[in-house]
């Protein structure tokens, strides 16, 4: 019996959120680096630290946009398991591969390039083909897809760092990759693309039309050619910085600002990401009510907050530390789960997989940006404080940015009304 579209779309969502948590292993890096550059000095007789791999997460990051472009273009032609299917073989192979890694080099190959390749085209995928089956629900279906990649380190930090303890950093890559292929692969086969005429029941085209704020869909060159997407791109740039600096660190900032032990600092990367995941959820749910915008200023200004609270903590400070890391996480998670859905609003859902992928660029810049700036500040000032100060004023841009899509906004609303 062939099952109806309304339930097969959630078997569907279900199948893209599973694949999402393998994919946002990413996220536990810190944990992985942690471990990894004591490894890699015991090898090597250098000095490796984690500051030190911090440029292997900033490239996995900063290629991903490449394949969520060109994989988004295959998505919308040719239909997203073959797009998913290759990116998550490709993320799998590159988590294994860098359990045989001997220096940051190859670490740099296997887990930043061709992990980061594979996680950008499998990663762009899952969320796109997600929103296209909830025209109805864009703001939360966007905030659970990516919730669930968020979510994703809460489950696997506290398992990387007890199969490090009792082994190695090379056999958690191995084991983790190994386990994620498997799953990944046969999750990828249960997935389709939407039909072009899908609509949910309850639902017409004509609030379809209403919500998204435009009547008409726009390809990637169209989308080009508008201010405000220009706009977007950077706000996500200014919203993302302080998420991806502490992301990146997290679990050495733990240690080194704070003083916490491996376990402890491991806790709080779990932490970080728990919140993350929340605020992508509680942000999407949110935006569906009171607009995409509205949401994304709430989460800035909860970003300076957790900005400002780790610039005051020191050592010994825990708490004060896991609320600043928490508050951030929240805001962090605001705008990767709110994102998908502004995207889809502005430029139309047809095109929405590609269009993401171009403006994940805005992500992929601040995974470059934010990690670098707070290695440059720790090896200039011996301490972190200036980074955060830094992210504050990153944040008050993001308020400027905001405050200029508001006014393109309403220009673009009066000349069509016209």
């Amino acid at each position: 019996m062939k099952m109806n579209m309304n339930k097969k779309r959630w078997l569907i969502l279900g199948a893209c959120c599973l694949i999402n948590l393998c994919l946002g292993s990413i996220y536990a890096w810190s944990v992985f680096s942690a471990s990894m550059s004591e490894y890699l000095s015991s090898l090597t007789g250098q000095s490796i630290t984690s500051a030190d791999l911090a440029i292997v997460y900033t490239v996995a990051n900063s290629v991903g946009p490449i394949t969520m472009i060109t994989g988004g273009w295959f998505n919308d032609k040719f239909g997203p398991k073959k797009v998913l299917l290759a990116g998550t073989i490709m993320y799998s192979i590159g988590l294994i591969l860098s359990g045989f890694a001997v220096n940051t080099s190859m670490l740099l190959l296997t887990y930043g390039i061709i992990g980061g390749l594979g996680l950008g085209m499998a990663y762009g995928c899952t969320i796109s083909t997600a929103v296209k089956y909830f025209p109805d629900k864009r703001g939360l279906i966007g905030g659970v897809t990516t919730a669930v990649y968020g979510l994703s380190s809460v489950i696997v930090s506290p398992i990387i760092t007890i199969i490090v303890e009792k082994t190695n950093a090379t056999v958690a890559f191995k084991g983790i990759g190994m386990v994620f292929l498997i799953v990944m692969v046969l999750c990828s086969l249960m997935v389709e693309a939407c039909p072009a005429d899908f609509v949910p029941e309850g639902y017409t085209k004509q609030a379809a039309v209403q919500s998204a704020q435009v009547a008409v869909d726009k390809n990637w060159k169209e989308m080009l050619q508008t201010p405000i997407f220009y706009v977007m791109i950077i706000l996500l740039t200014c919203g993302a910085f302080s998420g991806m600096m502490i992301i990146s660190q997290a679990a050495g900032l733990a240690q080194e600002m704070v003083g916490m032990t491996k376990m402890a600092a491991s806790t709080a990367v779990s932490v970080l990401a728990l919140f993350n995941a929340s605020g992508r959820i509680a942000a999407g749910a949110l935006s569906d009510k009171i607009g995409r915008i509205h949401t994304l200023m709430i989460a800035i200004g909860l970003s300076v907050v957790g900005a400002v609270v780790l610039y005051a903590t020191g050592s010994g400070d825990n708490a004060q530390f896991y609320a600043g890391v928490s508050v951030i996480g929240i805001s962090f998670g605001a705008f990767m789960g709110v994102f998908p859905g502004f995207t889809a609003d502005q430029f139309g859902a047809k095109n929405n997989s590609v269009n993401y992928g171009i403006m994940f660029i805005g992500f992929a810049a601040a995974g470059f940006f934010g990690p670098t700036v707070m290695k440059s500040v720790y090896r200039t000032d011996g301490s972190y404080q200036r980074a955060f100060l830094i992210a504050v004023l990153l944040n008050v841009a993001g308020f400027v940015l905001c405050a200029l899509y508001k006014i393109l906004a309403k220009k673009k609303q009066i000349e069509n009304k016209l």
